[in-house]
């Protein structure tokens, strides 16, 4: 859920699109897309994909956004169960919408952070999360960047989502350092690269290993 440079194409905030929750509690809710250069929500056939990945519940899960944008991917996740999803994001207009989104849903597990993420993850002590979503700027280099930082941040069965304008392999991880990370799901649809990773050492997990292709 990207943002570039948090800078809008326009003199005012506008609400031009819209984006929508696929399941769970809040299934068909509507969450506002502002005009801001760099802002692209995560499409819903790739959002479907990665919660038939997932499992559909999320019951107890701790989940960190980063890159929050719109906030559908940590909305959705919390939609369907999460016990506690911070959302972490820069730009303060992009965190009043998620403020006023997450009043309007009454979602009492989200926890919104207004914080560059590089700067929030090296001054913030790493705690477990059963899942990290990371959808960051293209062309930024933030997965180098952070890549060697998130594993700290993943319980022993967590899953860490990645989505990119290029393929994540194993191979370009094993290039980039042994981050101890490896591919267990991919996909791509259209230009948008999508990938699930979990530590080398994790226990079996039902998403299995297995990339996708186009979807």
């Amino acid at each position: 859920m990207a943002c570039a440079l948090g800078r809008s194409r326009h003199s005012k905030e506008l609400m031009d699109s819209r984006v929508r929750i696929i399941g769970g509690h809040w299934k068909r809710s509507w969450l506002p897309v502002l005009a801001l250069e760099g802002l692209r929500p995560t499409p819903d056939r790739v959002r479907e994909a990665l919660f038939n990945w997932l499992g559909q519940d999320l019951s107890g899960w701790h989940c960190l956004d980063l890159f929050a944008g719109t906030g559908v991917l940590g909305f959705e996740a919390a939609s369907r169960g999460a016990a506690r999803v911070t959302l972490v994001e820069r730009h303060p207009k992009l965190v009043r919408s998620l403020e006023a989104v997450k009043a309007r849903l009454d979602a009492q597990a989200v926890a919104i952070v207004q914080a560059d993420v590089g700067q929030w993850l090296r001054s913030t002590p790493p705690r477990p999360h059963d899942l990290v979503l990371l959808d960051p700027p293209y062309h930024a280099g933030w997965i180098d960047r952070l890549l060697p930082v998130l594993p700290a941040w993943l319980g022993p069965q967590g899953r860490l989502y990645v989505e990119s304008e290029f393929a994540l392999t194993d191979e370009r991880l094993a290039a980039g350092g042994d981050y101890g990370l490896e591919v267990i799901r991919a996909a791509k649809a259209g230009q948008v690269h999508y990938h699930l990773l979990a530590r080398k050492e994790a226990p079996a997990h039902p998403c299995g290993q297995q990339h996708d292709g186009e979807a």
